[in-house]
């Protein structure tokens, strides 16, 4: 600690702020890389902090901490500028996105627990919070995205030197095959054929500026996923679980895969946690009870949120109104509001706190 007897200038400044801890990853905002900028004039302080992403909702708490830790010093009076510089999620470069600092990818050991609907609505709610967001459906033999978003806010656009602009979902730009195919034919392609594609909507969509882009992956460990591991850096992966017991062995699975090709795990969202009764509000564990907590914990991750089974999220889906869209400030609405803060917060401490994954291709032997 400082005593209040010296004259205040940058270095002791600096010192100072060393005490004042950011929320989320608990050290101080210097060692974090936060402070831009700082500006004394006698005993008042001026300071410009970066926060690493628009989905930060310690702002206040932040401000105070680093208030009280210069008063302690002797500042009196603290001038705060806070801006927002999302740092990329891996070291280096993603040429092949050049534009996109995070790549999130929500993946499940089975079909059937709702992934698409856990992608389809955390991209929402993040764009919602204040961030830049993209959503790939790389399941490309079950594109549902674009059902479950509805007509688009503008089509899907094919440019000269085959370059595709995405569409507009709400905000957010959406790729699919969905796009490109019938709704009832099928998508029949080799493995080959997938990679090819999934490489044409990283390096030929015209994605922008953004700072998270989620990628709807295919249920299993198969092409898709291998594919996308070695085409560009993940900065981490959302494993969608529902509680039954066969439902956790196969994303123990799905973990594994992701740790062998060396993308964090973010943390896990039980889907499908729990019915509640609207007429008498009896709860029914109908798919079990505990398992994505459960999960969580030997993965040594995060439980990012409990989504009950509700035929409000299933029909937003079906008629292509998202519940986040429709009810944005319903019980839904906000659990997956907090599931988007979660993700953040996982990637904000991965990427201040952790080493970043290296932007090079991960061999699959």
């Amino acid at each position: 600690m400082l005593s209040k007897g010296s004259e205040m200038n940058e270095a002791r400044v600096r010192q100072a702020l060393k005490e004042a801890k950011e929320p989320v990853t608990g050290r101080d905002v210097v060692a974090l890389g936060m402070v831009k900028r700082t500006e004394v004039q006698g005993d008042n302080v001026t300071l410009g902090l970066d926060l690493p992403t628009p989905v930060y909702r310690h702002r206040e708490e932040l401000a105070r901490r680093v208030e009280e830790a210069l008063r302690a010093a002797g500042a009196a009076r603290v001038t705060l500028e806070m801006n927002v510089t999302v740092p990329p999620g891996t070291r280096g470069a993603a040429t092949r996105l050049p534009g996109v600092k995070n790549v999130v990818a929500v993946a499940a050991g089975k079909g059937g627990v709702g992934k698409s609907t856990v992608a389809t609505c955390l991209a929402l709610s993040l764009k919602a919070l204040g961030a830049r967001v993209g959503l790939l459906d790389a399941d490309i033999y079950g594109p549902s995205v674009p059902t479950m978003l509805g007509p688009p806010d503008k089509e899907p656009e094919a440019k000269s030197g085959h370059r595709i602009v995405p569409a507009q979902h709400h905000g957010i730009h959406v790729i699919s095959v969905g796009f490109f195919t019938e709704r009832d034919g099928a998508v029949i392609w080799r493995g080959p054929m997938v990679h090819k594609l999934l490489q044409q909507f990283l390096e030929d969509v015209e994605w922008g500026e953004l700072d998270y882009l989620v990628v709807d992956l295919p249920p299993g460990t198969g092409d898709a996923q291998l594919s996308l591991s070695q085409l560009i850096p993940i900065t981490g992966a959302v494993l969608v679980t529902t509680p039954q017991e066969v439902s956790l062995i196969d994303v123990e699975k799905a973990a594994s895969m992701f740790r062998k090709v060396e993308v964090p795990l973010l943390g896990v969202v039980e889907n499908m946690s729990f019915y509640l009764c609207p007429a008498c509000g009896h709860r029914e564990d109908i798919f079990s009870r505990g398992g994505g907590r459960q999960l969580a914990q030997t993965l040594k991750v995060e439980l990012l949120g409990e989504i009950p089974l509700d035929s409000r999220i299933r029909q937003g889906g079906d008629m292509g109104r998202p519940v986040v869209v429709a009810q944005p400030e319903g019980e839904h609405g906000k659990l997956f509001r907090e599931v988007a803060f979660r993700v953040a917060e996982a990637i904000m401490k991965l990427v201040l706190s952790g080493p970043r994954r290296p932007a090079g291709l991960v061999q699959i032997r």
